[in-house]
């Protein structure tokens, strides 16, 4: 093979041209399996055919993707990538026939979430959802907000109910539409046998040299402790844990492995049996808002009419500019 790296305009006008699903359904199989028999028994088909498609798609992307060995074919580094795309690629397509297949059409609502709004608020809204419209389905990907915007903006989902960031206002995306649900009240914690938990008082200054347990720096929780330090004239510290999703960073405290911050809704259960206390921090973590947002050419579309019905904002109700929030 060729040291110099490939075209790219070359390959996607190869790919475009000669990859088909069956040739990602290969590379997705053989990568589970191992060996071409065993691709060959699981998908129906003879080895040889087997052994044609995958030169037919290493001959698109210009390189092997698989190597032979002992143990069996393995992917190489470029192989691994094109796995991984394939397994995306089956993902949209099942997602496809999902909506197709629905009754009616297109009735499987795809919407996005940062990972604590989809812990405590996403169950009730699908529950009113399920209630109100039995026909539709619900599809939830969670995720940063910005990382969720960008898929909204692509059309891989239909409406975000997420937490409002200054960074998506600043981006100024015109063609958004958002509206106000409620706001949100973020504390930190720690377990009851740390030493701050009985202080009366808290300075931001004091939780410089612990181990903190936090979210990924996106987040609007970690941009609020961001801030929070920023005005006691202080650096963020490293966190000791950093872990996305906020169910697993309130079992780390539990296990007093640090303090962390997350929203109050998420520590009522924790807090009430004793397992985890809220510092009396000065000042206080400063609050937010979450919100639905959706494309603006889709407001009328019957989808984002259900789940605003799920989520108790009536037609009337003026959605607000993206921009103007």
């Amino acid at each position: 093979m060729p040291d110099t790296p490939p075209d790219p305009t070359a390959v996607m006008r190869q790919l475009t041209g000669k990859l088909r699903f069956k040739h990602l359904q290969l590379l997705v199989t053989l990568d589970r399996v191992g060996s071409l028999h065993a691709a060959a028994d699981e998908l129906h088909l003879t080895q040889p055919t087997l052994s044609k498609a995958l030169h037919e798609v290493e001959a698109a992307f210009g390189q092997a993707l698989f190597t032979r060995g002992a143990r069996g074919m393995r992917p190489t580094p470029v192989g691994l990538l094109a796995v991984r795309g394939a397994q995306r690629l089956l993902r949209e397509l099942s997602h496809l026939v999902d909506e197709t297949t629905a009754r009616p059409a297109g009735a499987v609502l795809h919407v996005g979430a940062p990972p604590f709004v989809a812990l405590a608020y996403l169950p009730r809204t699908i529950q009113a959802l399920a209630q109100r419209h039995p026909g539709m389905r619900v599809h939830v990907q969670e995720g940063l907000t910005p990382v969720l915007v960008h898929a909204l903006l692509d059309k891989h989902l239909d409406a975000l109910v997420t937490t409002f960031s200054r960074e998506l206002n600043e981006a100024d995306h015109p063609q958004l539409q958002y509206e106000k649900l409620f706001e949100t009240e973020s504390a930190v914690i720690a377990a009851p046998s740390h030493p701050l938990a009985g202080a009366r008082h808290v300075q931001w200054a004091q939780l410089r040299d612990e181990a903190w347990v936090l979210p990924e720096q996106m987040s609007s929780t970690r941009r609020a402790v961001d801030e929070a330090f920023a005005r006691a004239g202080c650096l963020t510290p490293t966190p000791f844990i950093e872990s996305a999703h906020p169910s697993t960073n309130l079992r780390m405290v539990m296990q007093g492995l640090g303090v962390s911050a997350m929203p109050v809704d998420l520590l009522r259960l924790a807090e009430a049996a004793g397992e985890v206390v809220r510092l009396k921090l000065a000042p206080a973590l400063g609050r937010g808002s979450v919100g639905l947002l959706y494309r603006a050419a889709q407001a009328d579309d019957p989808k984002i009419q259900a789940l605003r019905d799920a989520l108790g904002l009536t037609s009337a109700e003026a959605p607000a500019a993206c921009s103007s929030v």
